[in-house]
């Protein structure tokens, strides 16, 4: 099986199936390894900064490693190889998790449950959810499924037609560090820098080309291709990450809405710039279209991938 078919299958797999929580999931393993080289490294080396980067290189070693050696002794029966291979491939997409988390944001506030509906979005938002209202909480889950849709599908897609099931699991332990380690309050300023900074490094390309790719789709599912672009090209570097404006700015210009703003993460308020423009009122039936946009540029992207690949292999 080639490297294209085997993306092509696990991408449908998850499209089909969903997160596979009831079976070995490596990525779980990266998460347990990361913490566990955390504790170790913090009692044995002083500098926080220089523990942080050697837990990055020995995570991403034993990820790397120990995904090479599987793949290494599954390759003397073909058919065992391409059957590790896609379950690699398909533990690093999250496409299905995210639209299914997303829906239940939307089914909530479609039944007028303003409390369930915060209490979901609450589960794939870091902000303080308690006291959104109706809009905040669409604003919050649509800037989620925007950002997030490179970290748990575009990016992976990218390093998989780039190094194939290693390259997506390593970008998946990249991802995982900077999930754990990448925050900026004391306890991770220093040990965490390595982890967000190489983050920052992977998503860099992928970010770019999603965003591109989301406007395609836009054109495709006939929202506004032509405003997505322009709001792109305005606000593409309002945020204090390198990358997630990307496709936040390009997701509110083919929607229509604002996103971005004040808000408040464990109690105190944070001022961000607002990406997009003001006057559409952000109602339930955006998340479902943000959901279709997600999805359609995920299938945008991957094609592209794998075109390039093809022309150039």
């Amino acid at each position: 099986m080639s490297l294209e078919l085997q993306i092509i299958t696990a991408f449908l797999l998850d499209q089909l199936l969903g997160d596979p929580r009831r079976f070995p999931h490596p990525v779980k393993f990266i998460g347990s390894l990361a913490l566990a080289a955390e504790e170790c490294l913090r009692k044995i080396i002083s500098s926080e900064k220089r523990a942080g980067i050697i837990a990055v290189l020995l995570v991403l070693s034993l990820t790397g490693g120990s995904v090479s050696l599987i793949l290494y002794w599954a390759a003397k029966f073909s058919w065992l190889y391409d059957v590790f291979a896609v379950y690699f491939l398909y533990t690093a997409f999250a496409a299905r998790d995210l639209a299914e988390h997303s829906k239940k944001v939307y089914a909530a506030l479609a039944h007028g449950d303003l409390s369930g509906a915060r209490s979901q979005v609450a589960m794939i938002v870091g902000r303080d959810t308690a006291s959104l209202d109706e809009e905040g909480v669409g604003r919050a889950c649509i800037e989620s499924v925007a950002e997030n849709l490179v970290d748990g599908v575009t990016a992976p897609l990218f390093w998989a037609a780039v190094a194939g099931p290693v390259g997506a699991l390593l970008y998946k332990a990249v991802n995982t560090m900077d999930s754990l380690f990448g925050y900026k309050n004391e306890k991770y300023i220093h040990f965490g820098w390595a982890a967000a900074k190489l983050d920052d490094l992977a998503n860099w390309l992928p970010a770019r080309i999603t965003a591109l790719s989301l406007i395609v789709a836009a054109f495709v599912i006939r929202l506004d291709a032509m405003r997505a672009y322009k709001i792109w090209r305005r606000d593409r570097r309002k945020h204090a990450s390198p990358n997630s404006a990307q496709t936040e700015a390009a997701a509110a210009g083919a929607l229509g809405i604002q996103l971005g703003g004040a808000s408040f993460y464990f109690g105190i308020l944070q001022e961000k710039p607002t990406i997009g423009d003001a006057g559409k009122k952000i109602e339930p039936a955006d998340i479902a279209l943000g959901n279709r946009l997600m999805l359609a540029t995920s299938i945008c992207t991957g094609f592209f991938f794998l075109l390039i690949r093809g022309l150039l292999l």
